[in-house]
């Protein structure tokens, strides 16, 4: 993965904050008796960046700090820096990473205690939270069993949106931007979604295809608002044609014909995608076929365990220890410039 993205100083697309503010002064403090949190999950490539867009700039509140644009995403990830730097060393700790194509189900560690509570400063330091706040990170769908608790203590009611890509789409996005093989891709696609899907179970949630939302996003708005049972905050005619200037068909630079036959492991890839593209169809599909999945992948998880050298292994441990410590010294160059700042402005 291409984290150096991580490393530049975060900003908020023009276009999208001057919105934002317009959109966030107009709320009246939520509708109904529920305080929501829009929450995006799902797999990396898959399409959630173009889902938070049509939720940003509906009114859903953003955090302070925003993951830059770069040349992978040159609209925006619309990512919690910080939020994705801690998700990211919480993986680590528990002996995983972003792209650990067995990083699901949830690894609990004993001083999870700790971790939530700097997870929910993080929550209540990064949003607003009385103004319909809006998280996406992917690595939040392998760490929801951390996270889910955190939105009752501050009594917000998680409103999931699962966007579903085809996996050789997703496949050959990440070999252009990381060189993975297509293998691990797909692996790592049936992670994300297996924990996405297992871990909304119970929310009000919608899957919503990558491709039916960059062709027409208003059928897919109304399929977010009916699923939710609530309006999205303020989806006017200016947030409208925002969306439209944003949700393009060139965004989606890989298409791959749905064929299940041409996927790696079939018998696990194949159900997993059957499952959500009828899900994304609003068919209903029951747990048995999506749980039988599962099991196919916990059980192609233990064989192929094995298989991965303690060198390997290593190797990606330093390698993203390195990352980190990288990124702490930015996060703390960060701080230190918003303080001078401010002794600036005292001194003036």
């Amino acid at each position: 993965m291409n984290e150096e993205r991580f490393l530049r100083p975060p900003s908020l697309p023009v276009g999208v904050k001057r919105l934002g503010q317009r959109l966030r002064s107009a709320l009246s403090g939520g509708r109904g008796k529920v305080a929501p949190v829009y929450l995006v999950l799902g797999m990396h490539r898959s399409g959630t960046s173009a889902a938070t867009q049509l939720l940003a700039l509906s009114g859903c509140g953003l955090p302070l700090d925003l993951v830059p644009a770069d040349d992978h995403n040159a609209r925006g990830y619309f990512e919690p820096w910080r939020v994705a730097v801690f998700n990211g060393e919480r993986l680590r700790a528990s002996g995983g990473a972003w792209d650990d194509p067995f990083g699901f189900p949830f690894r609990p560690l004993a001083d999870d205690d700790a971790w939530a509570r700097r997870a929910d400063e993080l929550l209540r330091g990064q949003f607003d939270l009385g103004s319909s706040p809006l998280l996406k990170d992917p690595r939040l769908s392998l760490l929801m069993p951390l996270w889910r608790p955190l939105f009752e203590k501050a009594g917000l009611t998680p409103m999931v949106v699962i966007p579903v890509r085809h996996p050789l789409e997703v496949a050959r996005s990440l070999q252009t931007r990381d060189g993975f093989v297509t293998e691990k891709s797909v692996l790592l696609w049936c992670a994300y979604m297996l924990a996405a899907e297992a871990y909304s179970r119970g929310l009000p949630r919608v899957f919503v295809s990558y491709e039916a939302l960059l062709e027409d996003w208003r059928p897919q708005a109304a399929r977010i608002e009916a699923a939710h049972g609530r309006k999205l905050p303020a989806l006017d005619d200016l947030a409208a044609n925002r969306i439209d200037e944003f949700l393009t068909r060139d965004l989606r630079h890989h298409q791959e014909a749905p064929d299940p036959a041409k996927l790696p492991f079939p018998q696990v890839t194949g159900p997993i995608l059957q499952w959500l593209q009828a899900a994304a169809r609003d068919e209903k599909p029951g747990y048995r076929a999506i749980n039988e999945a599962t099991t196919a992948y916990l059980a192609l998880a233990k064989s192929m365990g094995p298989l991965v050298s303690p060198l390997t292994r290593d190797l990606d441990q330093t390698r993203a220890d390195l990352l980190y410590t990288r990124q702490l010294l930015e996060l703390e160059r960060a701080d230190l410039r918003a303080q001078i700042e401010a002794l600036k402005a005292d001194a003036g």
